[in-house]
């Protein structure tokens, strides 16, 4: 594909001598004698590089990259390569020409050999430059997919020890991120949530089997075990430096708002915002799931124990969302 270059300059030898060399060379080259020419193209056709002569009638070089830039910036257009024209061999006009974002300057008069040198150069690092970015955000956008793919295997494998439950810590993680979008949090926010949620049990992995599947009452020292939970999965987690936050699911997710919870006894504030809400997803689905002693819990009997747990037990604003969603969920179609 024929690269696309326009030459501004109000010179029309200078216009006709870069058509003839640059068209030689293989590009498709457009000649315009003026800025206000130039951005009233540019609104209509793709330019791939621009030469711009800095001395010019009306508009001169650096009042039209300036113009040229405002208008990428409103249209949120990438930035077309500029190199500027000039006659003078003037520092101040090429440090005030880099400043307003120009990539290089010609003198003129130009030869046909560098003039065509360099503007093959600039535009051949261009293209290097816009394929790195394609292959770099293409490589993140795995790496992304293969970390949350490997969040959801470990939070089956964490599941899985549980007989009683089966894709707990993945609706705890769905509710933990509908609560956080509808109290405001965005996108990005979302997402991290929905990952602490996933693992905030993954320190059961350090608890034995027989233990977590005990049928009957535990025993304090076996309690005691369960109560290790949070601070195993926090320092499981704080090894994973590109994602700290995920620490604070994991620890603090059995913290009570009166102050009661574990392992650390926060209350009220002190306890994480993002805790604070797993903490509502968590009794929830703990409600809602089956256990060896008992079946899902009715609707109405959730609701009632997440209404008396406001103030107590749960954050009132995150408890209110929970019951909001409650509401909505008119087939009760929200448990395991």
């Amino acid at each position: 594909m024929e690269e696309r270059v326009v030459v501004v300059d109000d010179d029309a030898i200078i216009l006709k001598n870069a058509n003839v060399i640059l068209s030689e060379a293989g590009f498709k080259v457009t000649c315009l004698k003026s800025g206000r020419l130039l951005m009233d193209y540019i609104a209509r056709n793709p330019v791939d590089i621009l030469l711009l002569d800095i001395r010019m009638p009306e508009m001169d070089g650096f009042e039209t990259i300036r113009a040229l830039r405002d208008w990428e910036s409103e249209k949120n257009r990438e930035a077309v390569p500029v190199i500027f024209l000039t006659a003078n061999e003037d520092s101040d006009s090429e440090a005030k020409g880099l400043s307003l974002g120009a990539l290089d300057f010609i003198r003129k008069p130009f030869s046909s050999e560098a003039l065509k040198i360099r503007v093959r150069n600039l535009i051949d690092l261009i293209c290097l430059q816009r394929d790195l970015h394609r292959e770099v955000a293409k490589k993140t956008a795995q790496l992304e997919s293969l970390s949350l793919h490997v969040v959801h295997t470990l939070a089956k494998t964490i599941d899985a020890k549980d007989a009683y439950t089966n894709g707990h810590s993945e609706r705890v993680a769905d509710y933990s991120r509908e609560i956080a979008k509808r109290y405001g949090y965005d996108e990005p926010g979302q997402e991290e949530i929905y990952m602490m949620g996933l693992l905030h049990d993954v320190g059961k992995i350090g608890v034995p089997d027989t233990v977590i599947n005990k049928p009957g009452r535990l025993t304090d020292e076996e309690f005691e075990m369960i109560k290790r939970h949070p601070v195993i999965g926090a320092e499981i987690l704080a090894t994973v430096s590109e994602m700290p936050k995920l620490v604070t699911g994991a620890r603090w997710h059995h913290e009570r708002y009166n102050g009661t919870g574990y392992p650390d006894g926060l209350k009220g504030e002190d306890i994480p915002e993002e805790a604070r809400i797993i903490a509502v997803a968590d009794a929830y689905d703990a409600m809602t799931s089956h256990r060896s002693y008992r079946e899902i819990m009715a609707q109405d009997k959730v609701k009632s124990e997440i209404e008396k747990g406001i103030g107590f037990q749960f954050d009132e604003k995150f408890a209110r969302i929970m019951l909001e969603m409650i509401e909505e969920d008119t087939e009760y179609t929200m448990h395991e």
